[in-house]
Order: structure tokens, then C-alpha cells, then sequence
């Protein structure tokens, strides 16, 4: 009764949090300046790839080091429709979705089929292969110089180009706020129970007669529609966008901020991205030259003290009281008399 009771204080105390952290981005852009409000634009939108890194290494059980992929293919097709074809935001946005997806979708042989630091290691490289090739096609991507002078965007047909800061700034949270809303609706269907069912036992999950492969393609090409999206925002956010913003470092650390954030949790993951982007960001300017040794340490100390993630410390911090038998996913998603 008693833990009953804690969960729910928790879950309301959670639900306060979340609001508040919501209304606090709401007003953010009148209450700091222009440079920090762009800021905050670009965090959401590479706190969105850190979302589409949660999907993966927490809820599918692929840790991955790949996801600046799709997030620069959708980057990219988003830059190049803004420029030639159209301004409006929402064709940019499903343009940019399709490109992850499209790539994410190429790579499915490649990933899911593997498991473990392999599934690591070959995201890693199809990452780093997609910078090389952004780097080296220059009649498109304007290789090393990148792409500049991209046009405002129009959220929709008729509606004036966003030209400050602030307005940037509205349209990505809208964005991500959206996508978000929609990830944690999937996530509450029978796909993704099934999902979390092959992480926690792939073997029973696959004896029971379900396609374990079928589902975890789609979560990696879903995964990559959020990357792509979140690569449009990057590009309304600065209008500029090069190899650079694709590189290792930028996978790193967003595979951190999951990690702080908890790789299960999507709301963790999206604080855990934006809370490392943004203290790196810090950190370069109080103590240049020394940030990434500060990043390893807190990585270091999160694995070894909340391995968890801040999002799920409560059972790491107090161990609970041996609680009567809750089903697992695997066995929700194996036994539908569980799920009545």
C-alpha cells in the first residue's frame, strides 16, 4: 500500500516537473536574449535525435552510435528543398522525415540483425560513412563548406517566413513537442510492448511466434524518420549546416545524454540530450579545451552510480520491498489473458 502510494506521489511529482519544464520553454525566448534563444532551438532539435536514440537502445535493444545519419540526411534533403523547391515548413519537415527513413531503411540489413557492442560498432560506421560522403559530394552538399543561406521557413502555405529568433525557436518546440506526444502514444500500443518484450526476452518473444526482425526494422526506420525531422529543425534553427554538425562527437553525445537521462525513458532521454548539449556548450566557454574530460567523467560517474539513468535512481537509491509478481513485457506481449 505503502509503495502504491509512493508511486503515485512520484508520478504526480513527475507530471509537475514536466509541465513546468514546459512552460519554462514556452517563455524562455522572452526571457534570455537572441544567441541563447538559437540555442535552445538547436538543443531541441538534437535533443529530438536523442529521443530517436532512446527508441532504439532502450526501448528496441539496439544501442547505436548512428543516429546523425538519418539526422544528417534529413538535414540535408531539408536544405536542399528550402533552397530549390519550397519554404513551407511542413513539406520541409515531411521531406526531411522521408530522407531518415529512407536511409534508416537501407541500413535495416545491416543493424538488426545484429546485437550488442556489433550493433554499436556498425552505426558507428554508417555514420561516419555518411560524413565522409556529405563531405566529399560537393555538387550537392557543398561538401566541407556545407550549405549556407538557406531561406526562412513558412510554417504553412500563407503564413509569413519565420525571421527572428523567437519564432525559430516556436516552431521547433511545436515540432518536437508534437513528435514527442506522438512517440509516447506508439509507445503505449501493442507494438511497442512488443518491442520492450524482444529487449527483455528476445527468445520467448520469437518461440511465441512473433517477427522479431519485422518489428525492430520498424523501430529503427521510425527512429530515423525522428533523426530526419530533427534534422529540419536544425536547419530552420541556423540556416547553415555543414559536415561538422554530423560528426562522432555529436553521436557521442547524444548516446550520453541518453545514458543520464535513462535509456528506457523518452522524457529522460530528451532532458538527459538537451541538459549534455547544453553543458558542453557551457563548459567550452568557462573551461576551453578541457570540456570533453568533464563529459567523460560525468559518462563515467552516471554508468557507475545510476546506471539507470536520473529518471529511474529511486530503486537504485532505496531498495524496494519485495513486491508481489508483476508480469513482464515479454510476458504481457506473450500472454494476452495478462493484458484482460
Amino acid at each position: 500500500m505503502a509503495d502504491d502510494m509512493s508511486g503515485e506521489v512520484i508520478r504526480r511529482a513527475r507530471g509537475a516537473v514536466a509541465a513546468l519544464v514546459l512552460a519554462g520553454l514556452v517563455v524562455a525566448p522572452w526571457v534570455v536574449d537572441d544567441y541563447t534563444t538559437a540555442l535552445l532551438a538547436r538543443t531541441l532539435a538534437l535533443a529530438l535525435v536523442g529521443v530517436s536514440v532512446a527508441l532504439l537502445t532502450g526501448v528496441a535493444g539496439l544501442p547505436t552510435l548512428g543516429q546523425t545519419a538519418p539526422y544528417a540526411a534529413g538535414a540535408y534533403a531539408c536544405a536542399v528543398v528550402g533552397s530549390r523547391i519550397s519554404d513551407v515548413g511542413v513539406v520541409q519537415l515531411v521531406v526531411a522525415a522521408g530522407a531518415g527513413a529512407l536511409l534508416a531503411a537501407l541500413t535495416v540489413p545491416l543493424v538488426v540483425h545484429a546485437r550488442g557492442v556489433i550493433v554499436l560498432m556498425i552505426t558507428l560506421a554508417i555514420g561516419e560513412l555518411v560524413v565522409t560522403v556529405l563531405g566529399r559530394w560537393r555538387s550537392v552538399t557543398g561538401g566541407t563548406d556545407g550549405l549556407a543561406g538557406i531561406p526562412a521557413v513558412r510554417p504553412f502555405w500563407g503564413l509569413p517566413a519565420l525571421a527572428s529568433d523567437q519564432a525559430r525557436y516556436l516552431y521547433a518546440l511545436v515540432v518536437v513537442a508534437t513528435l514527442i506526444g506522438v512517440v509516447l502514444v506508439l509507445l503505449r500500443t501493442r507494438a511497442g510492448l512488443v518491442l520492450r518484450a524482444g529487449r527483455d526476452d528476445e527468445t520467448r518473444l520469437r518461440a511465441s511466434g512473433h517477427r522479431v526482425a519485422l518489428h525492430l526494422s520498424g523501430a529503427h526506420i521510425a527512429a530515423g524518420a525522428i533523426a530526419g525531422a530533427a534534422g529540419s529543425l536544425l536547419v530552420v534553427a541556423q540556416q547553415y549546416i555543414s559536415p561538422a554538425d554530423f560528426g562522432f562527437d555529436t553521436s557521442a553525445l547524444l548516446l550520453l545524454g541518453v545514458v543520464i537521462g535513462g535509456t528506457a525513458s523518452v522524457g529522460g532521454a530528451l532532458v538527459g540530450a538537451a541538459l549534455v548539449i547544453a553543458v558542453r556548450d557551457w563548459l567550452f566557454g568557462v573551461l576551453p579545451g578541457y570540456a570533453p574530460l568533464v563529459l567523460g567523467a560525468l559518462f563515467v560517474a552516471t554508468v557507475y552510480l545510476l546506471p539507470t539513468g536520473v529518471t529511474r535512481a529511486r530503486g537504485r537509491l532505496r531498495p524496494p520491498a519485495a513486491p508481489a509478481h508483476q508480469p513482464t513485457a515479454a510476458e504481457q506481449a506473450t500472454v494476452p489473458e495478462l493484458r484482460r
